[in-house]
Parts: C-alpha cells; structure tokens; sequence
C-alpha cells in the first residue's frame, strides 16, 4: 500500500527509537516521526527545489508546478533558500521574494507537505557571492573575535527572524528541516573543507545552532549534509558537530551512469550505518542529473540507488525557466523525453509525493 500508515503510528514508532535531549515543538516530532516511518516502510518522500515558484517555461502561475503536470500530484517536499536575506533583500539568490516563499511554505505545511530550507549566504569577508572561495579566512573572521563577527550576527539574526515568522494562523510555528553550511566536504562554498579548519566550521555550525534555538525556534530540525564522492566514515564525520548539534544525516549526490550509481549506494550504505549508530533519519538532501539528458535517471538510478536503504526523503534540485538557465532541469515536465519515466517512478510503491 502506497499510503503511509497513521501519523499517530509514526509518533509511537519514532518515540521508541530516540529520546530527544533537547525541546522540540510537537509538529517537528511529527516531521521526524514522519521521516522515519517512511525509512522504516522502504519508502521515500520526493521533494524539489522552488516547485511552486517557477519552472521550465513559466513563472510564478499559482498551483501550477512542472512536477504535478506530470504526474498529477506535488511534491512531497519543498524546498527553498534563504540566500540574500541576510543583505536585507526581499528577494532571493534565485529571484523568489520572501514573501511568496513564506506564503508557499505555509501552504504546503497545510497540505501535508514537508519543507527543507538551505541557506547559500553571500561571502561576508568579500561581499561577493557564496562560491567566492578567494580567501580561506572567512569563517574565522565571522566566529567570535573575528573582523566580521558583529556583520554575521545580524545576518544570522535576519535568518532566524524569517523562520519565526513562518506560522500558522493560530500562532504555531510551521517545522522546517533547515540544512546549513551544506556540502563541506567539497571547497566550492566559503565554508568548504579547504577554505577552513574542521575546528572552525564545528564552531560556526554550532553557532548558527545555538543562536536559532537560543531565538525559541523548537521547530527547526537540523540536517547535516556532506557531498557525496569518495567518502568514507572518517571522512564523512570530520566535521560533524555531535548528536546534541543534528537531527538528520543527509548527503548531496548528483550524476549519472554506473560509476554514480554504485558509489552512491556505497555511500548511502555508509550513511545508513551511521544513521543507525546515531538515532539519526537520513535523507538524500540534494539529487538530480543537472539537465536530466537520461530519460531514465528515475527509475534507473535513483530507485537503484535508494533501493534498501533507509531513506527518508530525495530532493530534486530546481526547473530554472529556459530563457534563463536552459540546462537548469532536474524534473520532467510534459513532452520531456523522460516524462513517461517519471510517472513509472510516481507509481512506484517506495515513492511518496503530497497526495501521500
């Protein structure tokens, strides 16, 4: 049976697997119980990046999403980001304004949905972009002591003030995965592996932590998400900021062909043991093939790759409109050729979009 089984069996179900040592609000236990019952069920939920927002050939048309065109149904999970909001903007990196973001999120927490949110914030020492990898004292500079401290705590305050605000209308704060300082372990982000000591990126990991939750925000749960290629365990937890400082163990994966797909259920494998070490749900946090040229990555690749593994969800990275970013496809939408792939992989019994 495709459906999941009742939210008050999954409470019961993830209340036996771990006892938190921290408060969190009652809808982020039911998310994380959620999480796992899928896990426990060999089954995942599929999200994507900006679903609601835009896609391949259109822009902001409410209900619509490349996705549900395919399949009739939503995503499970929506994801978004937060890049910019901490120069004040009201739009983000990718041109989403904050408050159709908020607007979204709420919606689809209303619907049953889950909603990740990452966070891809500027280079404070450069003011350039975040994959200005020029300097490798960056995160020194915005702990405390450092030059930029006192710039960063603002930044962090503006992030924290957007996640406050996402509510429903009896005041309940909606809960969000949030998943910052993503993929680490590569250098192409300030925060990357070689831009920073492992020392420092635990400190700023910790930091941002412990600012949100010192703001009352019991409904953020926190994913750490390392990106996949030739890691091991060593290599995996170099970084990792205890069990006090995480709630899900994720990976970020993209690619195509053999050599992917069996390194990435190595790795997913590896992920899992730890999960299972740790009390922790685990998650494909990021996925796709960047302009999705196999028709059948879906089925072929990541089905094969989840295939036994406790995963808990899978997001697809965005449909960018063709006039802006052509290859920027990570889904189908109609007359793609792996449409009719994609609607095998929504039939599929291991797979759980919105309806679900």
């Amino acid at each position: 049976m495709k459906r999941l089984a009742l939210i008050v069996l999954a409470i019961a179900a993830f209340a036996c697997t771990e006892k938190h040592i921290r408060t969190i609000s009652p809808e982020a236990d039911i998310v994380m119980a959620r999480l796992q019952q899928a896990a426990g069920n060999n089954q995942f939920f599929f999200g994507q990046e900006d679903f609601p927002f835009y896609g391949h050939s259109w822009e902001y048309e409410e209900g619509r999403s490349d996705v549900k065109e395919v399949c009739g149904d939503y995503p499970a999970v929506l994801g978004c980001d937060l890049g910019h909001i901490e120069l004040g903007n009201d739009k983000n990196l990718d041109g989403v304004p904050f408050d159709v973001m908020r607007k979204a999120i709420t919606d689809h927490f209303r619907a049953g949905g889950i909603v990740t949110i990452s966070w891809h914030a500027r280079n404070p020492l450069t003011s350039s972009n975040a994959w200005d990898v020029s300097d490798n004292t960056v995160v020194a500079s915005v702990l405390e002591g450092g030059s930029h401290y006192d710039l960063f705590q603002t930044w962090l305050d503006k992030v924290a003030v957007f996640l406050d605000s996402l509510r429903m209308e009896d005041g309940t704060r909606i809960p969000v995965i949030f998943r910052p300082w993503h993929e680490h372990t590569g250098s192409w982000f300030w925060w990357g592996r070689k831009l920073c000591s492992s020392q420092e990126y635990i400190a700023l990991w910790k930091m941002t932590v412990d600012y949100m939750r010192n703001r009352g925000l019991d409904n953020l749960i926190i994913a750490y998400s390392p990106n996949y290629g030739g890691l091991d365990r060593e290599a995996y937890m170099e970084r990792y900021p205890g069990d006090d400082y995480v709630d899900l163990l994720g990976l970020d994966a993209y690619g195509d062909g053999q050599e992917f797909l069996d390194m990435l259920r190595n790795e997913l494998s590896m992920v899992a043991q730890l999960g299972k070490e740790h009390k922790k749900a685990i998650a494909l946090t990021e996925c796709g093939m960047g302009g999705l040229g196999n028709p059948l990555w879906f089925t072929q690749i990541l089905l094969k790759a989840t295939e036994g593994h406790p995963v808990s969800y899978a997001l697809v990275w965005r449909n960018a409109p063709d006039y802006l970013m052509p290859m920027h496809i990570f889904a189908p939408y109609p007359g793609h050729a792996s449409e009719q792939d994609f609607v095998a992989f929504y039939q599929d019994s291991r797979t759980l979009f919105l309806n679900d």
